[in-house]
């Protein structure tokens, strides 16, 4: 897994429509208006959340958050995560995966990770969902701070546009690979 991170820190993105994402950057943390008891999905990918929120165009989605949240709160929701579909050899079969799942607050995804045309590359990308205690945890606890990314997001799409993908890259945030633990749950070895 690769992320923007520090000692103590991991950013992960997200996208919303601008009543809820302005005031979330404003404010530092997510409004009353965000629903507390939802499933709501983090990626540590950059270019995966471009690819998810068509580079901050998608209706719904076009204020892109950068949401730095302690690395403390993230390894809680992937110790409490299940993997998002069943996975023979992994899970003692489809029954006690269901049960899980159900229990689970945090679920994991891997899904294709993008290129800079938001092409899907042959390795994966972590998608984190966070529902019920997970969800309150992260709005509630967890959060150092909410950045409005969508000017970069903008600006590295038209050099993108403009076939200028050099200068696109050297604008990406620096995500390096993310130091999990010995103990972590299989869930997490792709």
């Amino acid at each position: 897994m690769r992320a923007l991170h520090t000692d103590s820190t991991i950013t992960v993105y997200q996208a919303y429509a601008p009543q809820i994402g302005l005031l979330a950057a404003r404010q530092g943390r997510f409004p009353s208006a965000w629903q507390r008891d939802r499933m709501t999905w983090i990626k540590p990918s950059f270019l995966w959340m471009m690819y998810r929120c068509g580079w901050g165009a998608k209706e719904g989605q076009e204020t892109v958050l950068a949401v730095e949240i302690s690395r403390e709160g993230f390894e809680w929701a992937l110790e409490h995560a299940c993997l998002s579909h069943y996975e023979h050899g992994l899970h003692a079969d489809r029954a006690t995966w269901k049960r899980q799942l159900k229990r689970a607050p945090a679920r994991v995804q891997w899904d294709p990770e993008r290129d800079l045309h938001l092409q899907p590359l042959p390795h994966r990308s972590l998608q984190l969902g966070l529902g019920g205690e997970a969800a309150r945890l992260y709005a509630d606890e967890w959060i150092v701070s909410v950045t409005d990314i969508t000017p970069l997001a903008r600006t590295i799409h038209a050099h993108v546009q403009a076939g200028d993908l050099d200068t696109a890259r050297q604008l990406l945030p620096r995500e390096r690979p993310y130091p999990v633990h010995h103990g972590m749950p299989a869930h997490l070895s792709r």
